[in-house]
């Protein structure tokens, strides 16, 4: 039996044993390790915050940064696992809780049930990285191997490629160091939580190290009790030659998901007599659920990466970076939102006859980076540099299922005679019986798409008050493949597109702990990229060009209290054209167009001493400027991006052993989309303004052994976290009191 099939029971007391295995093998060595000395993957050695509990980042994990995030012209915060461990996260939507103006977006229209982040009013699930290095594939992401998790925002195509015109997200992974320790943490709370991770770090020789990461987990969400699932994960990664000009590092990640998926509760688009609040969702209990017994949901991911770096001198660097994964995303699930609704005037009351979501999707990635970075004078000017040429082969296969239904829960005679799977519209049964076949329908699309790409980023100072921050990417970007169109046959598609971005950032420093930056970058989304999320074949895509975005900023960064505690500020506008709409009845142009202007405001680090806060303030006016030719939402705002969101986490260690903390997020009033074409009407859903609080208390019995209580949700607030606009909507958790306890060694 392979170790993802294992029952959640086997692979908690899996990890639990590796924890106390480790507590013989790793000699004792305090927890808190220097990254002196560590090789990450694709950065040099860097001080990203005072201790490992700090709240403070001075620098990102990746090479393309070339200074320091004080001295860098753009909005880039950077989540550190401190507070990913202070505020119990587990997944990628809880750590970019902490990050305002970032939403998600629920899976309809093609996107899968995966991660959907939304960055200044652009989607960007095509988006997220790992360690510098593109993630593709829809998966849901753990946080049990990251370091931290760094936000770019606004138009960044010269960091990372296609398709960033809002921002990117890169996960920073953990990996093997010099020093040996070892934690393993086991978390019990309601709603069936139960959570077992292990990290361990084991150094042999002078200059090798091991490391393993662990997790085993099982659960509900709170508030949805039958919305179940089951987690493993593994993660090694073997160094050698650290504190050595030349280091290898060989790393592995394995995820494998079991859960009940959960599509939500209905807009009222097909009952708006119902739409009694206002918002366009029905108005139900947290705990409606619309969900039969046979859905599943099913991911895995495998990923390997192999990287080397060799210091030719203390200036210059070459890094090789080799990845190879293979993510699997595989599911069926009940779509309130698509079923037949029909009043039954016997029963008194409205009738859904359910309908299905599903997907098969099989990805692979291929990717080779290599990078010379460093330092270099020419001159009374001063360079820090990075030169790179990135390879990369992606494919994606995507099939759907065929559900029938041999039995189900009888429909009343509103419907034809003999339909099944039928529930009460407002009060569905999770129980009711269902037998039937489900089959997996042949290959509905099958594209590879390939990518050559040359970049070169400097930062040139001039003096200590003047620097130039410029970057520079061309892309040839190239995909191919077969797709069944709806309704129609296979067939075969192709296109080419050359991609240029830049970005040019000038800024002033009045003093060594501060600056003052105005900068401008671009970014290209080919029309491949099926709403930002995933790539798509069409018949006419090779006449198009790609949407072009560009982002204006003007902000300025400050390192205070010693420079213990940063504080940011960022006038922005970014602006969306060439999407494709329609000017006249069944003709189509590429001049959409889109505009966020906004404020961002950030805070991170330590106040007083033993006083640690994370968050910010993001203000977005957002507008589309240029829609279809009816004109139906030109100057509406735009769908998942709220005007203000606000997020705030902090922590106070009362005395030596104890800390308190609590977090508090405001998301304001977002529209789940623009409705316009056929649809008819402007905004029509939308998910009202929230506040949610959650607190926590930890409890350090002596350098070893440390309790940790939060409760999520502090006043159990019922909101709505996400919305496609259209067929559903998502409850926000309910209520949680979580508890862990952690052993080191």
């Amino acid at each position: 039996m392979s170790l993802g099939k294992l029952p959640p029971q086997a692979i908690l007391g899996s990890s639990l044993a590796l924890t106390l295995v480790s507590s013989s093998v790793f000699l004792p060595h305090a927890h808190a390790q220097s990254t002196e000395g560590s090789a990450a993957l694709l950065a040099p050695v860097k001080v990203t915050g005072d201790r490992p509990d700090s709240y403070q980042t001075r620098e990102a994990s990746q090479t393309k940064f070339t200074a320091p995030l004080l001295d860098t012209p753009k909005t880039v915060q950077v989540i550190p696992d401190a507070v990913i461990q202070d505020s119990a996260a587990t997944s990628l939507e809880d750590v970019l809780r902490n990050v305002p103006g970032i939403t998600f977006g629920a899976g309809e229209g093609g996107q899968p049930l995966a991660d959907r982040p939304f960055i200044r009013g652009s989607s960007s699930g095509n988006n997220v990285y790992v360690d510098g290095i593109r993630d593709p594939g829809g998966q849901t992401r753990e946080v049990f191997n990251l370091e931290s998790v760094e936000v770019i925002k606004g138009a960044d195509s010269v960091y990372g490629g296609r398709g960033s015109g809002g921002g990117s997200i890169n996960l920073s992974s953990k990996r093997a160091r010099l020093g040996n320790f070892a934690e393993g943490t086991l978390g019990y709370g309601t709603d069936g939580y139960l959570r077992s991770t292990v990290d361990g770090n084991w150094q042999f020789g002078e200059h090798s190290a091991f490391r393993l990461n662990v997790l085993g987990a099982k659960g509900n969400t709170p508030g949805r009790n039958q919305v179940d699932y089951e987690k493993f994960g593994i993660a090694p990664s073997l160094s050698l030659g650290l504190g050595t000009p030349t280091r290898v590092t060989f790393s592995y990640y394995h995820l494998n998901t079991d859960d009940m998926p959960d599509y939500g509760i209905p807009t009222t688009r097909k009952t708006p007599e119902l739409n009694t609040n206002g918002t366009g969702i029905v108005d139900v209990d947290r705990d409606t659920f619309y969900g039969l017994e046979r859905d599943f949901q099913k991911t895995r991911a495998d990923i390997g990466t192999i990287e080397f770096e060799h210091d030719f001198n203390n200036n210059m660097t070459l890094r090789n970076a080799i990845r190879y994964g293979e993510t699997l995303n595989d599911y069926v699930v009940t779509n309130p939102g698509d079923g037949s609704v029909k009043f039954d005037a016997a029963s008194n009351q409205y009738w859904l006859q359910r309908g299905t979501k599903s997907r098969w999707q099989k990805s692979t990635m291929l990717a080779n980076v290599t990078e010379l970075y460093g330092t270099l004078d020419t001159g009374s000017l001063k360079h820090s540099y990075n030169l790179g040429l990135e390879l990369s082969r992606e494919t994606y296969k995507n099939a759907s299922y065929s559900v029938k239904t041999a039995q189900g829960a009888a429909c009343p005679s509103v419907f034809a005679p003999g339909s099944l799977d039928c529930t009460p519209y407002l009060d569905p049964r999770f129980s009711d019986p269902w037998a039937g076949t489900i089959t997996r329908n042949p290959i509905s699309q099958d594209t590879t798409s390939k990518t050559r790409a040359a970049y070169l980023f400097d930062t040139i100072e001039f003096s200590e008050k003047f620097q130039l921050n410029a970057g520079l990417r061309l892309d040839n970007y190239r995909i191919s493949g077969d797709y069944t169109p709806r309704g129609g046959e296979m067939q075969s598609a192709e296109g080419e597109w050359t991609l240029f971005n830049y970005q040019l950032g000038l800024v002033y420093k009045p003093v060594r702990n501060g600056s003052i930056y105005l900068s401008y970058a671009t970014a290209s989304t080919p029309p491949t990229i099926s709403g930002g999320d995933q790539e798509g074949l069409s018949a006419d895509m090779n006449d198009l060009e790609p949407e072009k975005s560009s982002t204006i900023e003007l902000g300025t960064k400050w390192s205070v209290l010693d420079e213990k505690l940063n504080l940011s500020a960022a006038l922005f506008q970014t602006e969306r054209r060439d999407a494709q709409i329609a000017v006249a009845p069944d003709v189509y142009e590429q001049a959409g167009k889109t505009r966020v202007r906004g404020l961002e405001l950030g805070i991170s680090g330590e106040v007083l001493p033993g006083w640690m806060v994370y968050g910010g303030y993001t203000y977005m006016d957002s507008e589309l400027v240029k829609g279809a030719y009816n004109g139906v939402n030109e100057g509406d705002p735009l769908a998942n991006t709220p005007e203000h969101s606000f997020s705030l986490w902090t922590t106070y260690r009362v005395t030596p052993p104890l800390t308190v903390g609590a977090g508090a997020y405001y998301v304001g009033k977002t529209f789940g989309g623009n409705q316009g074409g056929a649809g008819g009407g402007a905004n029509q859903v939308y998910m009202p303004a929230y506040w949610r609080f959650d607190a926590m208390a930890a409890y350090e019995y002596n350098d070893k052994l440390s309790f940790q209580l939060n409760v999520l949700n502090l006043t159990d607030k019922l909101y709505i976290r996400r919305t496609n606009g259209v067929h559903h909507a998502d409850f926000g958790p309910g209520r949680q009191v979580i508890l862990s306890a952690s052993l080191r060694y």
